[in-house]
């Protein structure tokens, strides 16, 4: 089994998918998982680049966020789009990282992340309520590469 496969539990994927849908109820915002093993890029460049690739950048508001993670490079990046960093506080993503990267060191991978996402959650709810015409634009499911 790879790295990637091993990371998370199929009941963690699940709880981080329902973490997910709770985060979204309330916010046109969009959130997303990407895990893989590693990447020869930088990893912020790397996290650019799933985010194209997943589409991300085509929200309506440009209102998504990527949780980004490199399971053997022990790396990961939260990636926010232009309309949710032009509206977050300054420091707003660093002290998610912070929150996330408490867990991951205690290995608690699935909490770090759940947290991550509930709290970029909260962020979209109060600069983009959900609308009665907001409709869920991506997959909640984790992406693996």
């Amino acid at each position: 089994m790879s790295k990637v496969e091993a990371f998370l539990t199929k009941e963690e994927e699940q709880e981080i998918i329902e973490a997910i849908r709770i985060a979204e109820k309330n916010t046109s915002g969009e959130i997303r998982v990407h895990i893989e093993a590693t990447t020869d890029k930088d990893h912020y460049e790397r996290s650019l680049e799933v985010f194209h690739l997943l589409k991300m950048n085509n929200t309506k508001d440009e209102n998504a966020v990527l949780i980004y993670v490199a399971v053997n490079d022990k790396k990961f990046v939260i990636y926010g789009d232009k309309g949710i960093n032009k509206v977050v506080p300054k420091d707003f993503w660093n002290s998610t990282k912070d929150i996330m990267q408490n867990h991951f060191k205690n290995a608690n991978f699935k909490q770090g992340i759940v947290d991550g996402i509930l709290k970029a959650g909260e962020e979209l709810k109060a600069h983009f309520p959900w609308q009665i015409d907001d409709e869920n634009e991506l997959s909640n499911e984790i992406s693996k590469g």
